[in-house]
């Protein structure tokens, strides 16, 4: 397999590194001054690209989806903060015929967390004695707050909550490279649950799971569903 990368950042340079050590073959490395506005994304380009994954900036993923349809390529999308524009990027990839996988977070430990969340609330929620919050940290350059995974993390206990606009808590400072926590809170007692990543290293796992998922496929997919297959999960 062939992976070609649209930012060639920590987290671009993560994935090279997961991609060679699996047997692949990496290139074009597009950074921003190799790619502005979505320009070096050519079919030239990517001849003989089986899939680009993308961890660029917010305001540069909409360009490269285009780019990456014009060139009839394949696509993961790492970047977060672009979601806004959702409904043109499923008309993008139904008109171009490419597959595209996207996702809030691709940590193999955060789909985890995502499914331990999801049961939670659906046991918490039976009981309308405990208040739900959630409190994410990032690095201070994270642009997004609150982070795509905080939103995700609503988004599956919503459907559980006396409280459908649960507020979100966000940190930014330093380096940290991603902590989300969820509470469940009762004049008894404070329900936890924590995932607190180390690195960017899973991240970079996962986003070489999808590209090697979505090679040869066509369609949109969130990693969430994904990682389910990939695992097996119902």
């Amino acid at each position: 397999m062939r992976i070609a990368l649209l930012g060639y950042g920590k987290m671009g340079k993560m994935v090279e590194a997961i991609a060679v050590r699996e047997g692949c073959t990496v290139g074009p490395r597009l950074d921003i001054g190799d790619n502005p506005g979505g320009r070096g994304i050519t079919r030239d380009s990517m001849k003989g690209v089986d899939v680009a994954v993308e961890f660029s900036q917010p305001e540069a993923v909409m360009a490269n989806i285009e780019a990456a349809a014009r060139a009839g390529v394949a696509i993961v999308v790492g970047t977060t903060g672009w979601t806004a524009g959702r409904e043109r990027v499923e008309r993008i990839v139904a008109d171009s015929g490419i597959g595209l996988v996207y996702g809030a977070n691709f940590s193999v430990g955060m789909n985890l967390f995502f499914e331990i969340v999801a049961h939670a609330s659906r046991l918490v929620g039976a009981i309308p004695r405990y208040d739900p919050f959630m409190r994410e940290e990032h690095h201070r350059e994270k642009k997004d707050a609150p982070s795509g995974t905080a939103l995700d993390l609503l988004e599956l206990m919503r459907p559980h909550l006396g409280d459908p606009d649960l507020a979100i808590a966000s940190i930014r400072a330093g380096s940290i490279p991603g902590t989300h926590v969820v509470g469940f809170d009762s004049e008894a007692d404070t329900l936890l649950l924590e995932h607190r990543a180390r690195s960017r290293q899973g991240f970079a796992e996962g986003a070489f799971l999808a590209a090697r998922w979505i090679a040869g496929k066509k369609g949109m997919y969130d990693f969430r569903r994904v990682f389910r297959e990939i695992v097996g999960l119902p």
